[in-house]
């Protein structure tokens, strides 16, 4: 089969499109035939070796969590699919090695659920990593009606789908970001707030009382900003800072595959309450643009891989 691999860890060009083996499939596992892969933050930062102190390699790697596809093959005790279903899922195993930038991946049915109806395979591609982090930290916040929610870097791949969840379940939404995206914020539910030395100004102005739940996907002043602005009581929640645990009480979250997390997402998606943007789309052969593209503090949306 086809894939991108890389056999040392490195920048973009340890990328190159190889010939594999077509992956064994395990007793709880089915074969995808892969349609569409998405590039995430995490992917350049594994490929780069920063993640080797957490997770065990295996040369070569194929690269890449995210998948949309069609069950190909089943495994011998897979009763949750069947050869034909359209599939997506966040595949993330215990070491580094069969990724989903490939024709197929091995996939334990625990890291899968049905597709989307209402998506593409590009588009649901786009879902599973980012869709999922925002999902499970609104789940340990305990997000609910009534609550206002302030979520950090609102406009990122993360961000975007907190914004929408968090207003689908009936909380206000105040959401970070740089002024050229708050158009964007406004689109999806949240009112923007500015990055900055007048954030806490900001906020205070919409929420005079202070908010529920913080939910950080990238702020330089997460304690600082939540003692000034969160409720007693309150919850907050971050992927990137353990200071939200270890100092403030709340929920440092690594996010996990979940199939019934999968298809909240796709009830969410399909009634028209989520919706996905895709940035751009790359040829299999293509990744090392594809990860470049990802890189870039410009992008907005995801940067998907049509295998």
């Amino acid at each position: 089969m086809r894939a991108i691999a890389y056999s040392k860890y490195g920048h973009s060009d340890v990328l190159e499109l190889v010939d594999l083996p077509v992956p064994k499939v395990g007793p709880d596992s089915v074969l995808v035939a892969v349609r569409a892969a998405s590039v995430n933050p995490v992917d350049w930062k594994v490929r780069e070796g920063y993640l080797d102190g957490l997770m065990d390699t295996t040369f070569p790697v194929v690269p890449g969590w995210d998948v949309a596809g069609v069950v190909e093959r089943v495994g011998l005790d897979t009763p949750e699919l069947s050869v034909g279903d359209e599939v997506y899922g966040y595949v993330r195993k215990d070491w580094m090695h069969g990724g989903t930038f490939a024709q197929y991946v091995a996939a334990p049915v625990r890291t899968l659920a049905r597709k989307p109806a209402t998506l593409s395979f590009e588009e649901a591609a786009a879902v599973p990593l980012a869709g999922l982090t925002a999902f499970q930290t609104i789940e340990r916040a305990g997000v609910r009606e009534g609550q206002t929610v302030l979520v950090h870097a609102a406009a990122g791949g993360v961000g975007q789908f907190a914004v929408q969840i968090a207003a689908a379940r009936g909380a206000r939404v105040i959401g970070t970001a740089s002024a050229r995206n708050h158009e964007h914020l406004s689109a999806l539910g949240a009112q923007p707030v500015a990055y900055g030395a007048g954030l806490v100004d900001d906020v205070r102005a919409l929420a005079p009382d202070g908010v529920d739940v913080v939910l950080d996907y990238g702020t330089d002043d997460l304690v600082g900003t939540t003692r000034a602005l969160l409720r007693p009581g309150g919850s907050v929640a971050s992927i990137v800072d353990a200071k939200a645990r270890d100092e403030l009480g709340g929920h440092y979250v690594w996010v996990r595959p979940s199939t019934p997390d999968l298809e909240a997402l796709a009830a969410l998606i399909d009634a028209g309450q989520v919706r996905v943007d895709v940035a751009e789309v790359f040829d299999l052969a293509d990744a090392a643009a594809a990860h470049e593209a990802s890189q870039s503090l410009h992008v907005r949306g995801k940067v998907v891989v049509r295998v």
